[in-house]
């Protein structure tokens, strides 16, 4: 078997149940990463918020992010996890084992979805990269944001760090570079930073952040295993070794929290490895970018934007090119229908022009690049991210009291 036939399988992809044959929308109102801090708020009594994800009271709640940890994987690999594992087997009442990441499946938009408690319909950070209508020129919204951009004005909302900051202490945890990034500006912005290159940096400020008592909500990242998934792929040795260093990271935050503290850990996205032989420049087919004046999106979540003059011919032309070329292997779909399957959650006045009029979705381990706009090192990437499938949109949602430091009580 080729490595073209073996990927259904490992995708995943998830049941069809919407327009256009797509899959079910995220479940942003009651079960997704944008209630994650809201419903963390809820549970510290805090005015304004709901606790849609059912947490128990506390005075302080520590939510872990981990960047590119998918359920599927956690699941696959439960053996490089022993902590999260006997967290798992606890549970927590009705506190639901997984939430669904946002939509694109992708840092930018989930990121931004827990920082506004909105979905990314809403917040507008739609993808990796997306159209700046006014400038009319893709910008990126992750590591090499745009000058032209301005992060408040791209995701006006107010964050939930903003709103929780006027009742008790927020504060992240992540690494320096991210403390005053366009990114954090726009999605995470409000509260105290404290930054760590280690792990084990990143761990003993999150104690001493904590310690003084009183409400506290704090925000820890790690990059490290979505690093790794990208690099090596999610089935490598290296992926492995991060899972279990996050493995160890969350028990050092339970026994060096205050007791009692609830600690959350999920994840952004997902991720599935995708063979070297599948990473395919769709720019070689004429056909595929017949009328396209812009491309944007992750290599599984293809944004094209056309041309002005191209009418609904055209249009059909496109949609019927891509479906011919890859059949069942992707989903394609206008931004009609996408915002008709609610794949966004809802679009805020400005957002729509920053979505693809066509959109190209990965059904199985497939990554689709335009090779005149992104540099070839982008095809070595192993892990990928970014469509509907479970294995991308699915997010493991773990709670769990601390149990602090021997002899110390919060």
């Amino acid at each position: 078997m080729g490595p073209a036939q073996q990927h259904v399988s490992i995708a995943g992809a998830a049941e069809a149940a919407g327009p256009a044959g797509l899959p079910a929308a995220p479940m942003y109102v009651d079960r997704s990463i944008a209630q994650v801090l809201t419903s963390a708020a809820a549970s510290m009594g805090l005015p304004g918020f709901d606790n849609a994800l059912g947490l128990p009271s506390a005075d302080r709640v520590c939510v872990v992010l981990a960047d590119g940890l998918g359920r599927t994987l956690l699941k696959q690999k439960s053996a490089h996890t022993p902590f999260l594992r006997t967290v798992a087997a606890g549970g927590q009442g009705e506190v639901p084992v997984w939430i669904d990441a946002a939509f694109p499946s992708t840092t930018a938009a989930s990121l931004a979805s827990l920082g506004t408690g909105q979905p990314s319909g809403q917040h507008g950070m739609v993808g990796y990269d997306v159209l700046d209508p006014l400038q009319d020129k893709v910008v990126n919204l992750l590591g090499n944001w745009d000058a032209g951009v301005d992060p408040y004005s791209w995701q006006p909302l107010p964050t939930v760090f903003e709103r929780v900051a006027e009742h008790a202490d927020v504060v992240t945890v992540s690494l320096p570079q991210f403390g005053n990034s366009p990114m954090t500006q726009a999605a995470l912005r409000g509260g105290r930073f404290v930054g760590g290159n280690s792990l084990h940096a990143r761990t003993t400020a999150a104690a001493d952040a904590m310690s003084g008592g009183g409400r506290s909500l704090m925000y820890f990242y790690l990059n490290e295993l979505d690093k790794a998934g990208h690099r090596y792929g999610c089935q490598s040795e290296q992926w492995e070794h991060q899972l279990e260093e996050l493995d160890s990271t969350v028990k050092r935050l339970s026994q060096q929290l205050p007791a009692g503290t609830t600690i959350i850990v999920t994840g952004d996205h997902g991720m599935l490895d995708v063979h070297e032989s599948q990473r395919i420049d769709y720019s070689a087919d004429p056909s595929l970018v017949a009328g396209v004046r812009h491309t944007a999106g992750e290599p599984r979540m293809v944004h094209l934007y056309l041309e002005p003059d191209v009418g609904d011919s055209g249009r059909e032309a496109l949609l019927a090119a891509w479906r011919k070329r890859f059949g069942e292997r992707v989903w394609v779909f206008t931004r009609d229908e996408a915002v008709a399957a609610g794949l966004f959650g809802g679009l805020r006045s400005g957002v729509a022009g920053r979505i693809g009029d066509i959109m190209v979705a990965a059904r199985d381990s497939l990554a689709l690049y335009d090779t005149r706009r992104v540099r070839p090192t982008a095809l070595e990437v192993v892990g990928q991210h970014g469509s509907l499938t479970r294995a991308e949109r699915e997010v493991p949602f773990l709670c769990f009291p601390a149990v602090g430091r021997r002899g110390r009580r919060g």
